[in-house]
């Protein structure tokens, strides 16, 4: 399968409602944000605090577009956490935070609008 980012792209495939449900999309709170000069994109180290139920994990977000360290830190994100961890260098990266591409294609993080206890799952 194809990912685009295409806004005027057509809908992807038809999935069955089942296939939605095994993408468990938590909310958590960044916990620390830090550079990652090593990657080969621009990228930060997050640590993102799901809870009791999933615990603190760890991502590579391509997120320096619009953000930077100490302005994520406390923010909550979006985050897709199972899917298998992603070797990237020497750091691995447990979770997938979600965002959406700005006009340009720097991705702009997707977040509940409203405070909400962390580790609720999308529905």
């Amino acid at each position: 399968m194809h990912l685009t980012h295409d806004r005027n792209a057509p809908p992807a495939p038809p999935i069955a409602f089942d296939d939605f449900l095994r993408v468990d999309i938590r909310v958590g709170r960044i916990v620390e944000a830090k550079p990652f000069p090593e990657a080969r994109k621009p990228a930060f180290k997050l640590s993102v605090d799901f809870g009791p139920g999933v615990g603190i994990k760890r991502s590579s977000a391509q997120i320096t577009e619009h953000y930077d360290c100490e302005q994520l830190v406390g923010r909550l994100v979006a985050a897709v956490v199972n899917f298998p961890p992603r070797q990237i260098g020497k750091f691995l990266s447990e979770v997938l935070v979600l965002g959406f591409p700005d006009a340009n294609g720097a991705v702009v993080l997707f977040a509940p609008d409203s405070d909400v206890p962390i580790g609720g799952r999308l529905f």
